[in-house]
């Protein structure tokens, strides 16, 4: 998550580019090249997701399972449906990087009587409680919630992201700034003309337009969608400084809030909804305190635990549906009072929080 609220701006001391200047194609390979496979999207995501016996028995990576080939993992309630909705080509893009596909759970029967449900995780694919979050909730929960409402569960958007510890993709773009119909992605705070300059291709984007093709064949009209993330002390470390550089812009260094905390839509804060949430997520680790001025990241405090973003108007993945109720998820993995398991309980909490409230205030 960003703020876009400054405080004592830094130039960038960021390893590539010119402070500044706007990087061009040269940074952005350069800044490729340093990228290193840190961890296996098939063995961490994948394995979990996939019935092992539809991988092909050619290959020992199910990274190469065909969308034929390819059934859910037995221990996902048969009341979903597996979809193969994409395959994201970086293969030839970056060394060790593969042809990733992506995949989405969708409920096999669809009951126009109950509400319409959206669950997205690895939009970033660093923060890793949010890919293993919604890979805890398919394979624990969803049997009981494919009862009182249609799902469509995404567990990794960005699988290369996941793979590299990475906030954004290849190319050098955030996903949860693109989850828009034009070209431009919204991840940046340039001038116009700087916005004109860096117009992308759609491919360029594949994580987010994957997706948004899938779901527009579905034609859902979705009554919640929550989209899990985290926020983390390489934000600071490493992702505003690379973002500053990239920009030619300062950046910002965080109070990184210790806890977790959510992000409403301004448009639509649905406060009792997001108070909901955070009752559940209390229940399993602690909310993070507003610091200074009554602020989180330096957005003012909606509520305990809660702040709002324009979540369209910034591209973002939460803002992409029309759905009345959405938030996104942000636990902070780097605190001394929590461990990994923690951190995937609080995104399951958050999930049935969500679904708890929608399913009773219909």
């Amino acid at each position: 998550m960003d703020s876009s609220m400054p405080s004592t701006p830094h130039a960038s001391a960021y390893p590539i580019g010119k402070p500044g200047q706007v990087w061009g194609e040269e940074e952005k390979s350069l800044w490729l090249n340093k990228q290193v496979i840190q961890r296996s999207y098939a063995e961490q995501v994948l394995a979990l997701i996939l019935d092992p016996a539809s991988i092909s028995a050619n290959t020992a990576d199910p990274m190469e399972t065909t969308a034929t080939q390819s059934n859910a993992h037995p221990e996902i309630t048969s009341a979903l449906e597996l979809v193969h909705y994409n395959t994201l080509a970086y293969n030839t893009l970056h060394q060790g990087a593969s042809d990733y596909p992506v995949y989405l759970f969708k409920s096999r029967h669809w009951d126009e009587t109950k509400p319409n449900v959206l669950i997205t995780g690895g939009v970033h694919g660093y923060e890793t409680s949010g890919v293993q979050g919604a890979i805890r909730f398919l394979r624990t929960k969803a049997q009981h919630y494919c009862q009182h409402a249609n799902l469509i569960i995404v567990p990794c958007l960005s699988p290369w992201g996941y793979e590299t510890i990475n906030r954004w993709n290849p190319h050098a773009i955030d996903p949860n700034r693109s989850f828009v119909h034009d070209t431009a992605p919204h991840d940046t705070a340039m001038t116009q003309a700087k916005a004109q300059a860096s117009k992308v291709q759609l491919s360029d984007v594949q994580e987010a337009h994957a997706l948004m093709a899938a779901l527009g064949e579905l034609a859902v009209n979705f009554s919640l969608h929550i989209d899990l993330h985290e926020t983390t002390d390489s934000d600071n470390a490493e992702f505003r400084p690379a973002l500053a550089a990239r920009d030619g812009t300062s950046y910002d260094n965080w109070d990184i809030p210790d806890g977790f905390y959510l992000v409403g839509d301004t448009l639509k804060p649905q406060a009792e909804f997001q108070k909901a949430v955070i009752n559940a997520v209390n229940a399993i680790t602690h909310i993070a305190p507003a610091g200074e001025h009554a602020r989180l990241i330096g957005v003012p405090i909606a509520q305990f635990g809660v702040i709002n973003y324009p979540t369209k108007a910034l591209g973002l993945c939460a803002g992409m549906t029309d759905a009345t109720y959405c938030t996104t998820t942000e636990v902070y993995p780097d605190s001394p009072l929590v461990d990994d398991e923690n951190c995937i309980l609080a995104q399951v909490a958050a999930i049935t929080g969500a679904l708890d409230y929608v399913i009773k205030n219909r």
